[in-house]
């Protein structure tokens, strides 16, 4: 029993560590999304990333790396938005963090993959 406890106990510790948002959608500044975001990976991958139709805090992304490619209709919140297994956060105008999760076909593990990005029109 006490095993369980222990269990319970070191998840909801881990859970209390990731605090949700509690901000509303607000309108972004379209100037500061709208645009190609280019960068390279640790690995040496490169990426690119197009924002299009910012309207409000929607916006329409294409991410591109190596033979990946998504299209997807995003929402921008705190500075950020998600497409497919890719993070975007704005950092300062004209520049990115990516975080983008990766899993190895041979092995299935995953990993982080992290860069900056920057803009251009």
């Amino acid at each position: 029993m006490v095993d369980l406890m222990s269990i319970l106990s070191a998840n909801y510790k881990t859970v209390g560590l990731t605090v949700p948002s509690k901000t509303s959608y607000v309108a972004v500044d379209p100037k500061l999304y709208q645009g190609t975001w280019t960068g390279k990976y640790a690995n040496s991958k490169t990426f690119k990333i197009t924002v299009s139709n910012v309207s409000g805090f929607r916006a329409k992304v294409h991410y591109q790396s190596d033979a990946t490619s998504k299209y997807q209709d995003v929402l921008v919140k705190d500075q950020s938005f998600r497409i497919g297994d890719t993070k975007f956060i704005l950092t300062k105008a004209g520049t990115a963090l990516i975080k983008n999760v990766v899993t190895d076909p041979a092995t299935g593990s995953t990993y982080l993959d992290t860069a900056y990005a920057t803009q251009s029109s």
